[in-house]
């Protein structure tokens, strides 16, 4: 009998409770990794969405302060932020205060040095009228006329020094008004025309009118400068065209002249003060590279804005100024 089966008991247990736990385990594990993942990116993402907005930000603000011509017209906001970005914007604030703290007192030196050197210039010139009082050799008369011509031309640098200096000042309080832009080209021309008898000067304008909002005698005097610069690059007997286009929403006034092209590099900042690309020799008249700068004051008083390119046939430069277009909306 004990070498005999005499039953059997068959236990049988299947394995889906272990793999209903195992899938449950799994479900959990992929939705903890899929929440730890749609947390991580949206973090990451609103993280990277405000870096890029505070980059962007610190862009403009740069960009703004600064305008074409290289002046700098304001600062950004330095961040209080205690992070690298935040760093950076108050390094950036601290650069363009320090710049625009020194172009002020570039812009102003010519003023101050007008003003102080005035006084030793009226002792010179008044011992040298003394000196024209006194019976003097003829040797000595020649070196007395040459000093009274070194006198005349400082006299004469200090007064543009002065010029684009008194400028500034009284643009806060000129007076406004809507006027023709052509009018005044036109009544401007005839004067250039009896001055310069040697060159062509010419006048173009299409269909107007031409209305701008300003100053008719700042106009003037940007005219002015813009006509004599045209004269001095230009050669004699040239044509020198004054040219205006009415846009859609812009006037453009335009002054051609015939003569060498603009260096390689100086169109950017031929507008800028004590500028110059005249030749190193001897000049009947002192220049001191402020008349383009008046200009762009005058232009940007008027919402305008400065520039020059060299023609297509390289034959000569084009100063172009490009006024918004005004019009009279007074009853």
């Amino acid at each position: 009998l004990e070498d005999k089966v005499v039953g059997a008991v068959l236990i049988e247990e299947t394995t889906n409770d272990v793999l209903e736990l195992r899938n449950r385990a799994f479900e959990k594990l992929f939705a903890a990794l899929l929440v730890v993942y749609v947390g991580g990116t949206a973090a990451l993402l609103i993280f990277a969405t405000r870096l890029s907005l505070r980059i962007r930000r610190l862009r403009d603000e740069t960009e703004k302060s600064i305008d074409p011509h290289g002046r700098v017209l304001g600062t950004v906001s330095g961040s209080d932020a205690g992070d690298e970005l935040g760093d950076l914007s108050r390094s950036f604030a601290d650069i363009l205060r320090r710049l625009q703290q020194y172009t002020g007192y570039l812009e102003t030196l010519a003023g101050r040095l007008s003003h102080e050197l005035r006084t030793p210039v009226a002792v010179v010139r008044s011992s040298l009228d003394n000196l024209n009082q006194v019976e003097l050799p003829d040797e000595a008369r020649i070196y007395l006329h040459r000093a009274e011509e070194g006198l005349g031309r400082l006299t004469t640098i200090f007064t543009r020094m002065s010029e684009a200096t008194r400028l500034e000042q009284s643009l806060a309080a000129v007076e406004r008004e809507h006027f023709d832009l052509a009018q005044v080209v036109r009544g401007c021309i005839e004067g250039y025309r009896l001055a310069h008898r040697d060159r062509n000067i010419v006048f173009d304008a299409g269909p107007g009118p031409f209305p701008v909002y300003g100053a008719p005698d700042l106009i003037a005097q940007m005219l002015d400068k813009l006509a004599a610069n045209a004269v001095e690059f230009s050669v004699k007997d040239s044509t020198i065209r004054f040219e205006l286009q009415r846009g859609a929403l812009s006037v453009r006034l335009s002054v051609f002249n015939e003569g060498p092209p603009l260096p390689a590099g100086m169109r950017d900042r031929l507008f800028e003060s004590m500028i110059s690309v005249r030749k190193e020799q001897a000049q009947a008249e002192p220049h001191l590279g402020l008349g383009l700068y008046i200009v762009r004051l005058i232009a940007g008083f008027h919402g305008a804005h400065a520039s020059a390119r060299n023609l297509d046939d390289a034959s000569g430069v084009e100063i172009r100024i490009e006024f918004s277009l005004q019009e009279n909306t007074a009853s």
